[in-house]
C-alpha cells in the first residue's frame, strides 16, 4: 500500500462523507415533509398520484400492514419484468428484434431486480430489448432502491416514536423517495456520464469497419449443411475474413446513473463497468464510485437526525467508514503484491515483469490497481455488484476480501436502506451481548431491547448465512451445480460458494468463471435472492413496529453510551465475529487454501 494508493483511498473517503452530510440533512427534510421542494414544488404532483393511485397519504400503517404492501409492490413488479423480458418480441422499441429470454432466465432476472440484486447471467445487450432494459430493468432500478429506504425510514420511525402503532405510509415513503431523491440525483449523474462520453440513444446497433482485418478458416459446407470432404476424407477448408465488428448502441448513460445510486449493479454491457459506454474516463470511475456508497452514507446521518441524537448516527457511520477503510487496505495490498511466486521465476521476463507492479489480471489499465481496488470494495460492501475489473482474476486474499464483505451482510455501508437496517440489527445484538456482560436489560437509543426484538435479529442474522451455505452445499453436491465449473479445485468452490452470497445477500457480482445461466442456477439463486431480500424486510418491520410501541426510557448511569469509540469497537467486533463463525470453515475450504496453493506453487 503506496503513498498513491492511500492517497486515493483517502481522497474517496474524504469526498464521500463531505457529500454524505449535507444529502442526510435533505434526505430527512424529505422524509419528514419539512423540505421546501416537498411543501412548495412537490405537493401538487404528490397530491395527483395519490389520487390516481387511490392513496390516503394521511392514514399510516401498522408494520404489518407496511410489510403487506412491500410484499405485494414488489411481487407485482417481478410479474411485470417477467412479462417484458417473456413478450420483448412482441413489443415496441426493439430494432435489433430480440426474441423471448427463457423462462428460467426470466424468473431469475425479474427476481433479480426486483430484490436489488441485478444478478445478470446474460448478455445484455445481446438479450434485452431498449422497452426491456428501460420500462422492465431501469424502472426496477429506481423501485427497489426507494423500497430499501423505505424499509429503514419505518425502522428509524421505531427508534424515534413511542408509544405509536404505526411507523409511516410505505407508498407515501416510496413517492417521495423516487420522486424528490433518486430521480433528481439520477439526472444529475446521468449527465454527468454523459459529459465524460457514456451513450444515451435509441439507435440500432452499428457495424464499423476494424482497424486490422482478421482471417480464418472453417470447413466448408455443401447445401445441406454438411461438410465437404476432399479425396483423402479431410474436411475442405475455406478462407473468410472479418473486417466489421457490431457495435451495440441505447440508452445506456439513464440505466448507469440508477445502477450506481440505488446500489442495484448490473449494466447495459455484459461487460458492466469496465465498458467504456458505461464507464469511460477515471473521473466517470470516480463518480461512480462516490454513487455507489453516498445515499447509504447519507442514512446514518438521516439515523441520527430522525432520532434526535446525531451522535448515533456519525458513531455507525464511523464504523462503517473504519471497516471501509481496513477493506481497501487489504483489497489493494494483496492486488499490489500479486503472484510472489513470479519475483522467483527468471524464465518468463515478461511475465515477472508484469507481476512487479501487481497483478494487472482482469483490470482495466485506465483505472488501474487502485481505482479497481476501491471499486471492488465498494461494490460488495454495498449491495451493488457493478464490477470495473473481473474478479475472477483477482488474487487469492485480493478475492477473500469482496466475498467476506458480502458474507458480513453488506452493512459497510451496504445498499440504499438494507446496509443500514442491516447494521442496526447489527447494533442490536451489539446491545444485546453488552447488557449480558453487565446484567443489565439492554437499551438503544431510549428503548429496551426485549426477547421478541431479539428473535427477529436472530432471523435477520442467521437467515442469510443459511441461504449461503446451503445453496453452497446443494451446488457441488449435484452434479446440475458441479456441471458449471471451469476451474476444478479451492477456485471452483470459491465461485459457487460466492454466487450463492451474491445472491442471498442480494449484491449480484460474481467471480464469473462459473456457468450459471442455467435452469439449476436460475432456479436457485432466485430463490435465495427472493427470501435473502424479503426474509430479512420482514422481520426489520416487525423490530419496527415493536420499537415504536416502546416507552422511551431515559438514560442513566448504567446505560451503556451507544456513540462514542467504545461502541464503534464493540459494533465492528459483533459483525465480524458473527460473519467469522459463520463463514471461516468455508472460506477456508476455498480462498485460503488457494492462497496456500499459490504459495506452495501448485
Amino acid at each position: 500500500m503506496n503513498a498513491n494508493n492511500l492517497f486515493q483511498t483517502g481522497l474517496y473517503i474524504v469526498v464521500l462523507i463531505a457529500l454524505a452530510i449535507p444529502l442526510g440533512r435533505y434526505i430527512t427534510g424529505v422524509m419528514d415533509g419539512s423540505s421546501v421542494i416537498v411543501r412548495r414544488v412537490g405537493r401538487p404532483i404528490e397530491t395527483v398520484l395519490y389520487k390516481l393511485a387511490g392513496v390516503d397519504p394521511q392514514a399510516e400503517m401498522s408494520w404489518k400492514r407496511y410489510a403487506l404492501a412491500v410484499l405485494a409492490f414488489n411481487a407485482l413488479g417481478a410479474l411485470a419484468v417477467y412479462g417484458f423480458l417473456r413478450l420483448q418480441q412482441w413489443l415496441p422499441v426493439n430494432p435489433q428484434g430480440f426474441g423471448p429470454m427463457s423462462a428460467d432466465g426470466a424468473f431469475n432476472t425479474a427476481v433479480s431486480f426486483v430484490t436489488n440484486t441485478n444478478w445478470q447471467d446474460y448478455s445484455p445487450e445481446a438479450t434485452a430489448s431498449y422497452l426491456s432494459q428501460m420500462a422492465g430493468l431501469t424502472v426496477q432500478n429506481f423501485l427497489s432502491a426507494a423500497t430499501g429506504i423505505a424499509v429503514v425510514i419505518a425502522l428509524i420511525r421505531g427508534f424515534a416514536r413511542h408509544t405509536a402503532a404505526t411507523i409511516g405510509n410505505f407508498w407515501v415513503d416510496l413517492t417521495r423517495i423516487t420522486l424528490y431523491v433518486l430521480a433528481p440525483l439520477a439526472v444529475v449523474v446521468s449527465l454527468i456520464f454523459v459529459s465524460q462520453g457514456a451513450i444515451q440513444n435509441f439507435e440500432s446497433y452499428k457495424d464499423v469497419a476494424t482497424l486490422q482485418v482478421t482471417t480464418y478458416q472453417t470447413p466448408k459446407t455443401d447445401a445441406q449443411g454438411n461438410a465437404v470432404k476432399d479425396a483423402k476424407g479431410n474436411p475442405v477448408m475455406q478462407d473468410n475474413k472479418a473486417d466489421k465488428q457490431t457495435i451495440a448502441m441505447g440508452p445506456v448513460a439513464s440505466q448507469e446513473a440508477i445502477k450506481m445510486l440505488g446500489t442495484n449493479g448490473g449494466g447495459f454491457f455484459n461487460a458492466n463497468s469496465a465498458h467504456p459506454f458505461e464507464n469511460p474516463t477515471p473521473f466517470s470511475n470516480f463518480v461512480q464510485m462516490i454513487a455507489m456508497l453516498v445515499i447509504p452514507a447519507s442514512l446514518c446521518v438521516v439515523f441520527g437526525r430522525m432520532v434526535g441524537d446525531r451522535r448515533q448516527g456519525y458513531a455507525v457511520l464511523a464504523a462503517m467508514t473504519i471497516a471501509f477503510a481496513v477493506a481497501c487496505w487489504g483489497e489493494i495490498s494483496a492486488e499490489q503484491a500479486g503472484n510472489p511466486l513470479f519475483a522467483s521465476l527468471h524464465v518468463d521476463q515478461t511475465a515477472s515483469a508484469l507481476q512487479a507492479g501487481g497483478n494487472a489480471e482482469g483490470k482495466e489499465t485506465r483505472f488501474g490497481i487502485a481505482q479497481s481496488g476501491i471499486f471492488t470494495v465498494a461494490t460488495t460492501a454495498a449491495s451493488c455488484g457493478a464490477v470495473n475489473n473481473m474478479h475472477d482474476s483477482l488474487t487469492p486474499l485480493g478475492g477473500l476480501v469482496p466475498l467476506l464483505l458480502i458474507q458480513l451482510g453488506e452493512v459497510i455501508f451496504g445498499g440504499v436502506g438494507s446496509g443500514l437496517y442491516g447494521m442496526l440489527v447489527f447494533a442490536l445484538l451489539a446491545v444485546f451481548v453488552a447488557g449480558l456482560m453487565i446484567g443489565r436489560t439492554p437499551e438503544y437509543v431510549g428503548k429496551k431491547i426485549e426477547s421478541y426484538e431479539m428473535k427477529m435479529v436472530a432471523i435477520v442474522v442467521l437467515l442469510t448465512p443459511f441461504l449461503v451455505l446451503l445453496g453452497a452445499s446443494i451446488g457441488v453436491l449435484t452434479t446440475a451445480g458441479t456441471a458449471g465449473i471451469a476451474n476444478p479445485g479451492p477456485h471452483g468452490f470459491s465461485e459457487i460458494l460466492y454466487a450463492y452470497s451474491s445472491a442471498a445477500n442480494n449484491n449480484g457480482s460474481a467471480f464469473a468463471g462459473l456457468t450459471v445461466s442455467t435452469p439449476f442456477y436460475n432456479v436457485t439463486t432466485g430463490i435465495a435472492m427472493w427470501f435473502g431480500r424479503f426474509g430479512s424486510i420482514i422481520p426489520v418491520l416487525a423490530i419496527a413496529g415493536a420499537l415504536a410501541a416502546k416507552k422511551r426510557i431515559a438514560a442513566t448511569a448504567g446505560t451503556l453510551p451507544t456513540h462514542g469509540p467504545l461502541f464503534v469497537v464493540l459494533l465492528l467486533g459483533t459483525v465480524v465475529l458473527v460473519g467469522a463463525l459463520t463463514y471461516v470453515p468455508a472460506l477456508a475450504l476455498g480462498p485460503v487454501v488457494e492462497h496456500l496453493m499459490m504459495l506452495s506453487g501448485k
